[in-house]
């Protein structure tokens, strides 16, 4: 059982994870996600229910004389109504029975007649037979455990913040598969960070789970904001993905109502060909091939030039164009290839933004941030109109940031970027963000510095040939005058000896497993 959090422990999530992780035994991180993430839905949605329901029976105020089991005082709250058998008493008390997975799969049927807005997005996958009636309970009692000691009016935030987490561990035990529906949070808290989506409406065309709008959420609480003062426009060809993201803002209590999926996707079956958003957050992802292109050749999107048909980069650029308002603004990841390529018209496309003044900022990412590739990649800050008012007039210059130096390993394979929540002094998402805001608002305090960030003139990006690599631009980062170079010769042997003797010990103990695999047979 998951105890409670206390300042000696580890956080909630990560205890629920272990003892979670614990009961997967044989069954594919991919296919346990949905175990794991439906139960914690399910829990979040009773949670809520119950609490208005308490209220309700109470009929104290505004709820006097109100009738408990009447679906219409639910939705004027916005709580999903859920029927007796699908409560999370009723299957906490079922947990114990051979029958659970059948006792699971009809209450969320039953959850989705009952709110048709949630229809086919709940998983029924839990009366499967790689999934053991014992397992199950085991999972619903440690979900049990979630709220347990908060306040029911805080459960909500509480088990989003699992749900979260969850996704990301999913992600990271997918590895490249997990990719695809979850971009890592510190990349986009980065994004929305330099972004600073205050109100107005949030685009993605390919929202995966829907980490941009939930950050884009948390950033306007964490600015004292009304998040009514956002809406938020999505689109998702996945649909497996796409009941996560419904999943997942539901559980923020977001309204999705206008995320839509299709498996044409966005450049083929647009959701929302007349939205006008005011910000554009996006990964789409690096270097598709297959997006269809041929069919497009003459679509009106293509203002700057058309995309060629073996890579969708320039595509999805030009669609955040389209889709932008005249003040809008879009952050979005792309491969770094996209800043240098020469290929197919891509070239004279990226010359074409630039001299259109729509590039805002570049900005060079470390490696190791992303679960589903190993492709250098790169933020891209685009702004229909940069002489608007609201920021200084940036529209004779674009900022270069090279950022490949922050960030640090979590494991082997896999870095974050810093939020300042470990060490407030070491915060790699203020350290970018900050850095472009002093340079593009009104007074601010910017100033170029060697080796991370420059701001260029347009002149100088025509001299280099519109390549918009921010290496290029902010040259090599100046070096203490005292540098040791025997000193740092040593640490590198240091490092490499010690590596060398760790691959050593790990190939003997291969051998040692091989052998008994050998005397074994």
């Amino acid at each position: 059982m998951a105890k409670r959090n206390t300042s000696t422990e580890e956080p909630l999530e990560k205890q629920l994870w272990k003892a979670a992780d614990k009961l997967r035994k044989n069954i594919d991180a991919a296919e346990y996600k949905h175990v794991m993430l439906g139960l914690i839905f399910l829990k979040y949605i009773s949670d809520a229910f119950e609490e208005l329901y308490a209220k309700l029976k109470k009929g104290e105020g505004e709820y006097a004389g109100a009738d408990p089991e009447d679906k219409d005082e639910y939705k004027a709250e916005n709580v999903f109504f859920v029927p007796p058998s699908s409560r999370w008493g009723y299957l906490q008390s079922h947990a114990k029975q051979p029958t659970i997975g059948k006792t699971v799969d009809e209450s969320m049927d039953a959850i989705e007649r009952e709110n048709p807005s949630l229809k086919g997005v709940l998983p029924k996958v839990y009366a499967r037979q790689n999934l053991d009636p014992t397992t199950l309970g085991g999972l619903i009692d440690i979900i049990s455990n979630i709220a347990l000691g908060d306040a029911k009016s805080r459960s909500a935030d509480l088990l989003g913040h699992v749900f979260e987490y969850f996704l990301g561990e999913f992600a990271l035990a997918e590895g490249k598969k997990g990719g695809q529906f979850y971009t890592p949070r510190s990349v986009v808290e980065l994004l929305v960070e330099m972004l600073e989506p205050h109100k107005g409406r949030v685009y993605d065309p390919c929202c995966g789970s829907g980490g941009m709008f939930v950050q884009s959420e948390e950033f306007v609480k964490n600015h004292q904001g009304k998040t009514n003062d956002i809406s938020i426009y999505g689109q998702e060809s996945n649909q497996t993905t796409w009941r996560l993201a419904k999943m997942n803002l539901a559980i923020r209590g977001i309204d999705s109502s206008q995320v839509k999926w299709n498996n044409e996707g966005s450049f083929l079956n647009d959701a929302h060909k007349d939205l006008k958003a005011d910000y554009i957050i996006a990964n789409p992802p690096f270097n598709v091939s297959d997006w269809s292109g041929d069919l497009l050749r003459n679509d009106g999107r293509w203002k700057y030039g058309t995309p060629p048909s073996g890579n969708a980069n320039y595509a999805w650029i030009q669609h955040f164009i389209y889709h932008l308002a005249p003040n809008g603004q879009a952050g979005f990841i792309l491969s770094k290839g996209a800043l240098t390529t020469q290929s197919s018209g891509e070239g004279e496309i990226r010359k074409a933004l630039v001299d259109a003044g729509l590039i805002d900022c570049i900005v060079n990412l470390p490696a190791k941030l992303f679960l589903n590739t190993q492709i250098p990649a790169s933020l891209w800050f685009m702004s229909r109109n940069r002489t608007n008012g609201k920021f200084r007039d940036r529209s004779k210059e674009i900022l270069f940031i090279d950022a490949r130096n922050l960030g640090h390993l979590i494991n082997r394979r896999t870095k974050v970027l810093s939020n300042g929540e470990e060490d407030a002094n070491d915060n790699d998402i203020a350290t970018i963000a900050n850095t472009y805001h002093n340079w593009r608002n009104k007074n601010g305090e910017y100033e170029d510095v060697k080796g991370f960030c420059m701001a260029a003139s347009i002149d100088r990006v025509k001299e280099l040939d519109y390549v918009l690599t921010p290496g290029r631009f902010v040259g090599l980062a100046e070096t203490e005058d005292d540098f040791d170079f025997a000193e740092r010769f040593t640490s590198l042997k240091l490092e490499f000896e010690t590596q060398l003797l760790e691959e050593k010990k790990l190939n003997e103990r291969i051998s040692n497993n091989l052998k008994k695999i050998i005397i074994d047979e």
